[in-house]
């Protein structure tokens, strides 16, 4: 899910009547979670109760925790089902699973570390790092050419139309500027939505999502 939904009301109640793909957490025992919850931080984490005050509590602990994109449901099933909204009984998962959705036009980052750990490129990538030059010369991907962000537009007969390009930068953020370039001048293309970091000649690359 794209999403953590979580009812902190007790088993037995929530067991009646929950929305679907919650999570059953009771207030409670939610502390005791903490080392459950997703690692990336900007996972969107909802929680609901039987009264706006239980769930702000639980809004509470878990926005501490760090993570940025927490809501409550106002007004709780109530609330949803005069709206409504589906709702599900019997028994809820505790088991918290959650899988970002990718930006559009990303690579998938683990696809990434494959290929560029690989002692052959690819024929059927073209790999671009849109990092200025000297953040080039501080390391680089062996198989990448260095195509800054700011000559991008200029360069475009350097790319090839054959091949699917991937970009890279250091955070993600040129890259996906890079892709919306390339994208409207009709290449096949995608970015790497991670951070990437070049050092001693290694080099560590750590997914956004």
């Amino acid at each position: 899910m794209p999403f953590v939904l979580i009812d902190l009301r007790e088993k037995k109640v929530a067991e009646k009547e929950h929305l679907p793909s919650a999570i059953n957490i009771p207030l409670k025992e939610l502390e005791k979670y903490k080392d459950k919850f997703p690692t990336h931080k900007k996972a969107p984490i909802i929680v609901y109760a039987d009264s706006d005050e239980l769930a702000i509590k639980g809004f509470n602990i878990v926005r501490n925790w760090g993570y940025e994109h927490t809501a409550y449901l106002p007004g709780g099933i109530s609330a949803w089902k005069q709206a409504g909204g589906q709702i599900l009984a019997g028994a809820l998962k505790k088991e918290i699973v959650y899988v970002p959705k990718p930006k559009p036009g990303s690579f998938p980052v683990e696809e990434f570390k494959k290929l560029v750990a690989s002692p052959e490129m690819s024929d059927k990538y073209f790999i671009i790092d849109v990092r200025e030059a000297d953040e080039y010369a501080t390391g680089a991907f062996k198989y990448a050419k260095n195509i800054p962000l700011s000559q991008l537009e200029g360069s475009l007969n350097e790319i090839p139309k054959d091949k699917e390009i991937i970009l890279y930068c250091a955070t993600g953020v040129r890259s996906e500027m890079a892709y919306n370039t390339l994208k409207k001048a009709g290449f096949k293309v995608y970015f790497v939505d991670a951070k990437i970091e070049f050092q001693n000649g290694k080099y560590e690359i750590i997914s956004n999502q």
